[in-house]
């Protein structure tokens, strides 16, 4: 259980189920426990990430073809002061 996270059984998630959500609302987080053993987590919602569409940037970047290359003098000149 992580800190700050408080735990509560199941007869009293469900008798006051409104009220842990509007905690939830708040920003907490709460364990719902059976029997001492922690079987669920009540969480803000975050809505999940915009699908990702590979290749959408093609086209509009454009790669040195020594982006990679690499001399020892590049190193040097890093730490000269």
């Amino acid at each position: 259980m992580a800190t700050g996270e408080e735990s509560v059984n199941i007869y009293q998630a469900k008798t006051e189920f409104s009220r842990l959500i509007a905690r939830v609302e708040g920003g907490e987080r709460i364990i719902i426990s059976r029997s001492g053993r922690p079987v669920a987590r009540l969480v803000p919602f975050s809505p999940e990430r915009s699908t990702r569409h590979p290749g959408a940037w093609k086209g509009r970047v454009a790669i040195a073809p020594d982006f990679d290359a690499f001399a020892t003098d590049d190193a040097a000149a890093w730490f000269d002061e």
